[in-house]
């Protein structure tokens, strides 16, 4: 079957001897930034997520932030930015109540704008949700700061009802070569094909504690949830890929087989219940002899997918068109494609907001528009992909997008002079 030969090419990790001694290694992953930028935000960003300063708490069209270096990766929390440096230096900005920011805030306004966090190892990429931040460096070892959260407040970060305002290490026994982050868990995906994760439990987003133990640990406590345990099937299986929704986890084997857990109140795994699932599910819906899965990307009810040939789908919750399947869409059960948008290099989204990112390096948004997230510059929802425009996207290719719970952040690039 020709679906096999492909998802045995496309190796998602190698790994590559450092000069500096003969065991170290460097981790690399397709989902790692190879391509360095700009910064462009848009959105609300009344607590500093946009890192224009105090003064601008609003950008209806994208504008321009200003970082001290070129960008391989930006990634939008719920009500934080962090980027990552073609030197491997973590910036971040915006809400740092509890530590998500990883770095000093005491001084006035040093929230809402871009600075660095003390790291002393390269990082080749980062995560963030609500209220933590995470990044992996390049010998496979992750950091993290901030705190998870769950339905009535603080479950602390590595350790029960302990925040962290400063970067901490992951006890890991194994090489992490991909970080993926939820609203309030964290998902690792290990050079042996191993998945790791932890976090708040309660919609099954962790896809290893049962129910009965979804609610702090149960008996045994939140150390279940906090530290970083396994996630265990009944036959082996090598994973080479995660994405996250807020409480919804998708992974992909080797074999190209996707398996989802977490909540699907709205179907927005694919699966036919609206039950979470608590432990790892195969979900045939992605089952096709001609198709390939290669991006997926969650939002609070909805999920967004891309397959190999640059085709976008959604699926979940159609309310205020995030589906972006048109004004008559109702709740999709499958992935459904969305139409109107050149081939697709990249998917992303947010709460109630869907991005697409076309090879050709143009971004197409569709979904609530309440939060000025779409770059349309009204406040209308957008039931069908609209393509972003502005001033700084004007002779700029579009790298990547990410949506945080009221601002967008994307990755830029000059486009070459013929």
């Amino acid at each position: 079957m020709p679906g096999k030969k492909t998802t045995t090419k496309r190796k998602s990790a190698t790994i590559v001897e450092d000069d500096k001694g003969p065991k170290k290694v460097k981790v690399s992953h397709k989902s790692h930034g190879k391509e360095a930028g700009q910064v462009l935000v848009l959105g609300q960003g009344d607590v500093g997520q946009l890192g224009l300063g105090q003064d601008i708490i609003e950008r209806k069209k994208p504008a321009l932030v200003p970082l001290p270096e070129t960008i391989v990766q930006v990634f939008a929390g719920g009500m934080h930015t962090v980027c990552v440096s073609d030197t491997g230096n973590v910036y971040t900005f915006g809400c740092n109540d509890e530590g998500a920011l990883g770095r000093d805030t005491s001084e006035e306004g040093s929230e809402m704008v871009p600075e660095k966090v003390t790291l002393q190892e390269k990082v080749v990429q980062v995560s963030a949700g609500d209220s933590h931040t995470a990044a992996l460096t390049e010998d496979g070892t992750v950091y993290i700061w901030g705190s998870f959260r769950d339905s009535n407040g603080v479950i602390g970060l590595l350790e029960p009802m302990k925040t962290s305002t400063v970067p901490v290490k992951v006890p890991m026994t194994e090489t992490v070569l991909k970080i993926a982050s939820g609203s309030d868990h964290l998902i690792m995906v290990t050079r042996d094909g191993n998945l790791y994760s932890l976090g708040n439990a309660e919609q099954g987003q962790l896809g290893r504690v049962p129910w009965c133990l979804s609610d702090r640990g149960g008996r045994r406590g939140l150390s279940q949830l906090l530290q970083p345990r396994i996630v265990y099937f009944k036959k082996k299986v090598c994973f080479v890929d995660a994405f996250c929704g807020s409480y919804h986890t998708f992974v992909v084997s080797s074999e190209g087989h996707v398996y989802g857990f977490g909540l699907s109140n709205y179907h927005q795994l694919g699966n036919k219940s609206t039950k979470p699932c608590f432990f790892p599910v195969k979900l045939t819906c992605f089952r096709n002899s001609t198709t390939f899965w290669v991006g997926f990307y969650g939002g609070l009810h909805h999920s967004i997918c891309l397959d190999s040939e640059g085709k976008v789908y959604s699926l979940g919750r159609a309310e205020y068109g995030r589906l972006g399947l048109g004004p008559e869409a109702e709740e999709a059960t499958e992935p459904s494609p969305v139409m109107g948008i050149e081939p697709a290099c990249g998917v992303s989204c947010g709460a109630s907001v869907s991005y697409a990112v076309t090879k050709e390096g143009s971004v197409y948004a569709w979904g609530m528009g309440t939060n000025m997230q779409l770059g349309t510059g009204e406040e209308d929802d957008e039931w069908s992909p609209v393509k972003m425009t502005g001033k700084q996207l004007e002779n700029r290719a579009v790298l990547m997008v990410s949506s945080g719970g009221q601002h967008t952040a994307l990755l830029v690039k000059d486009k070459q002079e013929s």
